[in-house]
């Protein structure tokens, strides 16, 4: 799906004022990363490894695994299109609604993909199932203990789970040394979403040896560019000043949803992060997106496109205090 992600102020000639379409964080200091990069672009003379050794090493060490059990990928997207590919032909359910790449890098190398909305609905005859844990759009997290039994009861089934917004829930999730230890899972993980540098594309995801093994042999050589292996290295090394917890964004995102639901029209749902969707009364969003982003400068993330949504529906995540207010004035004034 090329067209119909979040983050699409390119679109529009006029200034962005607030993005409430993009799941990052909204006040990273990118500051530290910056300078070390402008003093690391010699790399961009000379080819980097052709598998990033350095930058999986630091994140096996990171979460108490073996250098074998991590993959280092160019965004979580490239781990979601390698594993379709690895997996190629199978019969594969998605937990929906959803990321929609999931369905479209499965229908790509041949699956036969179905839509399903509860783990008790997964077909008997399905090889692989598709889960985003915390759920794009949604922002609910799957209870821990339901999805290892549903991990446990099916060891003859793939579960892809998807954690690039770990780092935004306080809820309990699989651990990657966890996972590591099961035969049938593989666990994406964002180093984008986790730092806000999306335009690095920088992701991985962790399994078993043998799982990562047969996963890593559909990658291209070089797919991480040198400077995003320089960055994750001094990411993982450095790390980054922490300007707000999870806490305070979550506590964020409680006060945007009361303050949303208090306006006639607009209903926010329940979510375990930073974002949410909210659905309108009218099947109108097209026609929201638009007027916000023309008269008001803000950025929204139509969810219509999300199997099993429809035009009533949008996704936002929590903004700083002032974006937040301006997003209230907005939708107050809308008819």
């Amino acid at each position: 799906m090329i067209e119909g992600h979040g983050d699409d102020a390119y679109k529009y000639a006029g200034p962005i004022r607030a993005n409430f379409s993009s799941n990052v964080c909204y006040d990273a200091d990118l500051e530290g990363l910056k300078r070390y990069l402008c003093g690391r672009m010699e790399a961009i003379a000379s080819y980097p490894e052709p598998e990033p050794y350095a930058l999986e090493r630091l994140l096996a060490e990171r979460h108490g695994l073996d250098p074998g059990e991590v993959c280092a990928t160019n965004g979580a997207t490239e781990a979601i299109y390698l594993t379709a590919q690895c997996f190629r032909g199978s019969r594969t359910a998605v937990l929906d609604p959803s990321f929609a790449e999931y369905g479209d890098a499965c229908r790509l190398h041949g699956h036969r993909v179905v839509s399903v909305f509860a783990p008790e609905e997964i077909p008997a005859d399905v090889q692989t199932v598709w889960l985003c844990n915390p759920n794009n759009p949604t922002g609910r997290v799957w209870e821990r203990e339901r999805l290892l039994r549903a991990i446990a009861d099916s060891p003859g089934v793939l579960f892809v789970v998807d954690q690039s917004y770990e780092y935004f829930t306080l809820e309990p999730l699989l651990a990657a040394v966890e996972a590591a230890q099961l035969p049938n899972a593989v666990v994406l993980h964002s180093m984008t979403k986790r730092y806000s540098v999306p335009g690095l594309r920088l992701g991985y995801f962790t399994a078993c040896r043998e799982l990562t093994d047969r996963i890593r042999g559909c990658r291209m050589p070089w797919s991480v560019n040198a400077l995003a292996a320089e960055a994750g290295c001094y990411l993982l090394r450095e790390g980054m000043p922490e300007r707000r917890s999870v806490a305070d964004y979550l506590a964020g995102s409680r006060s945007l949803a009361a303050a949303i639901d208090a306006i006639d029209g607009f209903e926010p749902l329940p979510s375990d992060c930073h974002f949410m969707l909210v659905r309108m009364r009218e099947a109108r969003v097209g026609e929201l997106k638009e007027w916000l982003a023309l008269r008001w400068g803000i950025l929204i993330r139509d969810a219509s496109n999300f199997r099993g949504l429809d035009g009533r529906y949008f996704r936002i995540a929590a903004q700083s205090p002032e974006q937040n207010e301006l997003l209230i004035e907005a939708l107050r004034q809308w008819r």
